[in-house]
């Protein structure tokens, strides 16, 4: 749609609070290792800088080995905006429509930027003693660096004392999140996430758990290094949550999806959130947003959830209206209804 229709869209709805959701900053924007930066070695680190950025886009670490990406790979300047050194390692910033684009082409379905928050808490053991991993803390930094290279948003907790005593060993242990309601309660996160980390010997172990809504995964881990480490658990819950937002090729639907409760924010918000899949704004009428679009139902409808969007309950259809003829006789008229197709969703904020 074009841009000037799309403002007169946005001028129809009636201002409100944003809502607090917000899509991942710096998606595209991916920090990699770099032995030198003479040309052979740019190259292989900008190379394995668009691998870790598919990875993050798709959540399948096979999917850089897909022979209809070969040509992307062995190119990835093309896809780069612009690139530059922090110390050894090179930062490059990728275009997110040549990306998205050369995915599509080589039929690969991505993860958009906006994703589940996680609350993470991290509680490391070594010869030292055990700490629990607080926002402020060198810890912190780690984990959240970790968090952005595999396109995970995190929140790290204070870690206070009356967090320390609730977040325990043995807490994490029995994987029960009501164990954790309670120190959970004053952040605003989508998912929680614990973790212990265990020295061994000349490395790093770990035991995670994730909880998203009603699902809940688990898993191990191992890293020469707590950085080592960090980035490996980012990794496996990456690969845990991709799969309920990615979909799979081939089970496309048409979708009529019927929004209501918008405003210049959440209109913009949901626009580009509806973006890569082509979707066409087909009306607007007062707070209420009619879309079409092809879409995966499944991962359609976790993207709008979070955004803040919930479904609505299925219209009841009113009665027709009666014309009374002479001699006591009604006829119902029928009221003609939009024109849908396919699947209807109805969602509101």
């Amino acid at each position: 749609m074009r841009p000037i229709v799309r403002l007169l869209m946005l001028c129809c709805l009636v201002l409100a609070q944003p809502v607090l959701a917000e899509p991942l900053e710096d998606l595209y924007l991916v920090r990699q290792p770099i032995d030198s930066q003479q040309p052979a070695d740019r190259e292989a680190a900008l190379q394995r800088a668009l691998d870790t950025l598919i990875i993050r886009l798709t959540g399948d670490p096979q999917v850089v080995e897909s022979s209809n990406l070969a040509a992307v790979r062995a190119e990835p300047k093309q896809l780069v905006r612009q690139f530059g050194y922090e110390g050894d390692v090179l930062v490059a910033n990728f275009d997110a429509t040549s990306v998205q684009r050369a995915l599509r082409d080589a039929g690969i379905a991505t993860w958009g930027e906006n994703r589940p928050s996680l609350l993470v808490w991290w509680l490391a053991e070594s010869a030292e003693g055990a700490n629990l991993i607080g926002d402020g803390q060198g810890g912190a930094d780690m984990l959240r660096s970790a968090a952005q290279h595999r396109g995970l948003p995190v929140q790290i907790p204070l870690a206070d004392l009356q967090e320390q005593l609730a977040v325990t060993r043995d807490a994490i242990e029995r994987a029960e999140p009501s164990a954790f309601a309670e120190p959970s309660e004053r952040y605003d996160a989508d998912a929680l996430l614990t973790v212990l980390a265990r020295e061994e010997g000349e490395g790093w172990q770990a035991r995670w758990h994730v909880w998203l809504g009603d699902q809940h995964g688990e898993g191990k881990a191992t890293g020469t290094s707590q950085e080592a480490l960090a980035d490996a658990v980012m990794l496996a819950v990456q690969r845990y949550l991709a799969p309920r937002f990615v979909g799979v090729e081939g089970e496309l639907s048409s979708v009529t999806l019927q929004v209501e409760g918008a405003n210049l924010a959440r209109f913009a918000e949901l626009d580009e959130l509806l973006q890569p899949l082509d979707a066409q704004l087909y009306q607007v009428s007062g707070d209420e947003l009619i879309y079409r679009l092809e879409a995966r139902p499944e991962q359609l409808q976790a993207q709008l959830e979070l955004i803040g969007l919930q479904p609505l309950p299925d219209e009841v259809p009113e009665p027709s209206p009666s014309v009374i003829q002479p001699g006591g006789a009604a006829i119902e008229t029928p009221i003609e209804a939009p024109a849908t197709e396919g699947l209807v969703l109805r969602y509101g904020w």
